[in-house]
């Protein structure tokens, strides 16, 4: 265990948690809503530093960061826990149940992303968030040996802690469930404008993708997914939006998301983004991406695989438009 950083030592002691919106306020020998934080005896702890549930190597773009140093290998660690409740969560055997882990220290997985031959740390799986003293003691390490660092998470965070972490990350992708806090409170047990600040916050100092999962139903209509394109497009034209299918996972059994669905919201998007995606959805042309001046295919990619076709370093080599990627 580990001291938390970010709490507040409160009488009889209580003490109240500032990492997320929650505020959780825990009385001693309980922990948050998150699962990884507790009290002993009025000081608040990490259950979760050095604890790892999940590694591996992937590629950057199963995060999915798509503009990020593509066709690059990520080396991928998780732990346990998550302060959302999500009904259709994708890994909630790890985010809300109690699977094994095993210690992990930042050095070893710094070693471990090396020996890799990986040019970044993702902290991915479970939500990173909570993982916040770990995540910043790895990512303070790894940039001293030219690692970059990236963040797979939902965005609920306090204004305070993220603030103290983006100077040692470097890329983001934020998982926008809906742009409703009715979605948000009802399958969620969150809610939608923190997650708005996160991203605002988080794009003055690290590159940022954003990905929502549309189930039939519930997040998916026109109007619904013009207002979210509209927010992303008021962040800059250049956000790469990913729109990923869902398939029944967890508690909640709505019905696979209609490809017809998908290609609708592909559509409304790209007429104010330039970089918009379909996720989950093997093969399909969504998958690229193309220039927006000239449309030609200027990264095509294949599963997790990508291959630049019509760059020339970041300049597309048809019309010569600039093409927003970090290699």
């Amino acid at each position: 265990m580990k001291e938390a950083r970010f709490y507040e030592k409160l009488q009889n002691n209580r003490v109240q948690c500032h990492l997320c919106p929650h505020e959780c306020v825990i009385v001693d020998g309980k922990r948050g809503i998150c699962n990884a934080r507790e009290n002993h005896d009025g000081i608040l702890y990490s259950l979760i530093y050095e604890q790892v549930s999940s590694e591996g190597v992937d590629p950057i773009e199963k995060k999915p960061l798509y503009h990020f140093y593509p066709g690059s290998m990520a080396y991928s660690v998780g732990t346990v826990g998550c302060n959302l409740a999500c009904s259709f969560c994708q890994n909630f055997e790890i985010s809300q149940g109690s699977a094994p882990t095993y210690r992990m220290t930042p050095q070893e997985i710094i070693e471990s992303c090396i020996n890799s031959g990986c040019k970044s740390i993702a902290y991915t799986y479970n939500e990173p968030l909570i993982w916040h003293e770990f995540v910043f003691d790895t990512a303070t390490e790894a940039r001293k040996r030219g690692i970059s660092n990236v963040l797979v998470t939902n965005g609920y965070i306090n204004e305070e802690p993220l603030k103290a972490l983006l100077p040692v990350i470097d890329a983001l992708n934020v998982d926008l469930k809906s742009f409703t806090d009715h979605f948000y409170r009802k399958l969620c047990n969150g809610t939608l404008s923190p997650v708005l600040r996160t991203i605002e916050i988080a794009k003055s100092s690290a590159w940022v993708e954003i990905t929502t999962l549309l189930i039939p139903g519930q997040n998916d209509s026109p109007e619904e997914i013009t207002r979210l394109v509209n927010w992303v497009a008021s962040l800059g034209e250049e956000t790469p939006l990913h729109f990923s299918r869902y398939f029944p996972r967890h508690t909640l059994q709505a019905p696979v998301t209609p490809l017809e669905i998908l290609e609708k919201a592909l559509s409304i998007a790209r007429e104010r983004l330039r970089y918009v995606y379909i996720g989950n959805v093997p093969s399909h042309s969504g998958d690229n991406t193309y220039c927006y001046n000239c449309q030609q295919p200027v990264i095509t990619r294949r599963g997790f695989s990508a291959s630049p076709v019509g760059l020339t370093d970041t300049t597309c080599s048809r019309c010569g438009a600039h093409i927003d990627v970090i290699w």
